[in-house]
């Protein structure tokens, strides 16, 4: 690829859900190009937000049917704005994706999907998953197992109801807890001894508290962590630039 020369196609992201997490694939996706192009480069992104409080209400109330038609408006004004691709950033709304795709003519690239093959690059055969109770207890477990064979465990529940609370109620309002990364760290451990190889943070606040040596260095051994938030916005970039960079961000 000539590096002076810009073939990017436009990046369309869902965003808002948490801002902080959103914020983190901007970064993410900028400097991936500035490392791949060089020179003044950036990422071309069309941003549609929406506010997490009116999506997180809807989420409690299982009103799923209004999530989707939310989604699913954001999606088409992206494509009408001339987005090459669509990114829901954030993990549970992907509850929805597949109502989303078949609204749109251009491709949503999935967060699960990618996840999967960095699993299988890693020839892992089990894995431990963390995010929210609606992501850890339903859709997102049976795409891996259906869809891709991987084997996945998650915590039991009290502890799914911790994580979920750290998530909503820390997390997403930009508050990080250390004795929270502590729990959760513990939470991991016990993953790993029953047998998870790997483990997904299924949630794109969870890689801003738990981070690889950090859990490390706590439990004296390296359990490797899939950050979805950087596979999914490297995702976004490979597709942007049409070429597959195969070295770790």
């Amino acid at each position: 690829m000539d590096k002076n020369k810009s073939t990017l196609k436009t990046i369309g992201i869902i965003g808002g859900m948490s801002w902080e997490s959103t914020n983190k694939y901007i970064r993410i996706m900028n400097e991936l190009v500035r490392r791949r192009l060089g020179g003044l480069n950036s990422a071309k992104i069309i941003a549609e937000y929406v506010n997490f409080s009116d999506i997180a209400a809807l989420q409690q109330e299982n009103r799923w049917e209004e999530l989707s038609w939310t989604m699913i408006y954001k999606a088409q004004k992206l494509e009408t704005a001339r987005a090459d691709c669509i990114i829901i950033a954030t993990n549970t709304m992907h509850k929805v994706a597949d109502a989303v795709q078949s609204f749109i003519s251009i491709p949503l690239i999935h967060i699960v999907d990618e996840t999967a093959k960095e699993i299988k690059k890693k020839n892992m055969k089990k894995v431990a998953l963390l995010g929210t109770i609606v992501t850890m207890e339903g859709f997102y477990k049976d795409r891996l197992i259906e869809k891709y064979g991987i084997d996945v465990i998650i915590p039991p529940l009290h502890e799914r109801s911790f994580i979920d609370r750290v998530i909503f109620e820390e997390l997403c309002q930009g508050k990080f807890d250390r004795k929270s990364r502590i729990i959760i760290n513990r939470f991991i451990e016990g993953l790993s001894n029953e047998g998870a190889q790997g483990i997904i943070l299924g949630c794109t606040e969870l890689p801003l508290l738990i981070k690889q040596q950090e859990l490390n260095d706590q439990l004296g051994t390296v359990v490797p962590l899939f950050d979805t938030t950087t596979i999914h916005a490297t995702a976004a970039i490979d597709f942007a630039l049409e070429e597959k960079d195969t070295s770790t961000f």
